[in-house]
C-alpha cells in the first residue's frame, strides 16, 4: 500500500510503499503567511491539465481547497513560496499520480 509524507520543514515529499521511502521528490511549499497545513488527509481527486498556475496535474486533498500539483514556476519548487499547497515539478507530479490512487493517505509534517 502506498502512502505519502510531505515534510515542510525540508521541502521534500516521501512516496512510501508498506511503509518504506521509495522516492523522494523535491518541492515547493506555503509561505509564512499561507503555511502548508499540517495533519493527515487523503487524495479525493485527480485532475490533469487543470489549467492557470497548478501545472501537468493536480491531486486534491481531503481539506478543501489544498492539494499537490505541479507549477508553471518551476524556479519555486524547494521553497517557500505557496499558498498552501505542495508544488511539484511536472514530470514529478504526472509520475506520483500514475502510482498512488485516490484514497492514498498524505501526512504533512512540520
Amino acid at each position: 500500500m502506498y502512502s505519502i509524507t510531505v515534510s515542510v520543514s525540508k521541502r521534500e515529499l516521501y512516496l512510501l510503499k508498506d511503509g518504506q521511502v521509495i522516492r523522494t521528490y523535491p518541492v515547493g511549499v506555503g509561505k509564512m503567511v499561507t503555511a502548508t497545513p499540517t495533519g493527515v488527509f487523503t487524495i479525493i481527486n485527480k485532475a490533469p491539465n487543470p489549467g492557470g498556475p497548478f501545472g501537468a496535474m493536480w491531486m486534491g486533498l481531503s481539506l478543501p481547497h489544498y492539494g499537490i500539483h505541479g507549477t508553471n514556476a518551476p524556479w519555486s519548487i524547494g521553497k517557500y513560496v505557496s499558498k498552501g499547497c505542495i508544488r511539484m515539478y511536472n514530470e514529478d507530479v504526472l509520475a506520483l499520480s500514475k502510482i498512488v490512487p485516490i484514497g492514498t493517505v498524505v501526512t504533512i509534517t512540520s
